[in-house]
């Protein structure tokens, strides 16, 4: 039978073990809690970092579009006081394309639609009227300029697309009584011509259909 000094020894070693024990227990318990919280916290920053980033980017998105309304686009040309009735005969436009005058009655289909062969002008200069952008294109234009400006078309309401190989340059944009040469599908000017005119104030009927009309 032990004696009670060795029963002392046990229960003393016992007791550091137990305290050991809980005293490992008790740092884990703080790793955990300054993980959890470091974890929380760098969440909350990258949520408020990403917040301002994304502000940022829609007050930026929003300054450039309205630096793209507000300035002219280089090396325009702009007709007024253009015509706007309804013939149903071929008219002679004073510029090609056209950008305005007497038209057919009815509109080109100009919703996001993209012609692969040429297309009616007096139904084309109709879907100007409604604020379309209309972009036509020579043989002499790059394939990949031609492919970029198609997706673009494609992907904006109140735009179409037509070769018109009787034009003066490879690659050239209208709206209703404005007009602009580009060097291809990068030019910046692209993006300003259809952020500016694209329904724009320059539409002598915004908000008229751009479906229901002749579709090639």
């Amino acid at each position: 039978m032990a004696s009670a000094k060795q029963q002392n020894t046990s229960a003393s070693a016992r007791r550091t073990k137990l305290e050991e024990a809980r005293r490992k227990e008790r740092a884990r318990e703080r790793r955990s809690r300054i993980i959890t919280i470091t974890v929380s916290v760098a969440v909350v920053a990258a949520l408020v970092a990403g917040g301002g980033y994304l502000m940022s980017a829609a007050d930026d998105k929003e300054k450039a579009e309205v630096e793209a309304k507000s300035s002219p686009v280089k090396g325009e040309r702009t007709w007024d006081k253009l015509a706007q009735n309804h013939v149903e005969k071929k008219v002679g436009y004073p510029m090609n394309p056209p950008v305005g005058g007497d038209h057919n009655p009815i509109w080109m289909n100009c919703n996001a639609d993209v012609y692969t062969k040429a297309i009616p002008k007096e139904n084309a200069v109709h879907s100007l009227e409604h604020g379309a952008v209309w972009v036509t294109y020579t043989s002499k234009a790059k394939p990949a300029d031609i492919e970029k400006l198609r997706e673009r078309v494609e992907s904006t309401p109140y735009s179409l697309m037509s070769p018109v190989e009787d034009q003066a340059a490879p690659l050239m944009l209208s709206a209703w009584g404005k007009q602009v040469t580009v060097t291809g599908a990068a030019d910046a000017r692209v993006g300003q011509f259809f952020t500016k005119y694209v329904q724009g104030p320059q539409t002598p009927e915004p908000g008229a259909a751009c479906t229901g009309g002749v579709a090639q």
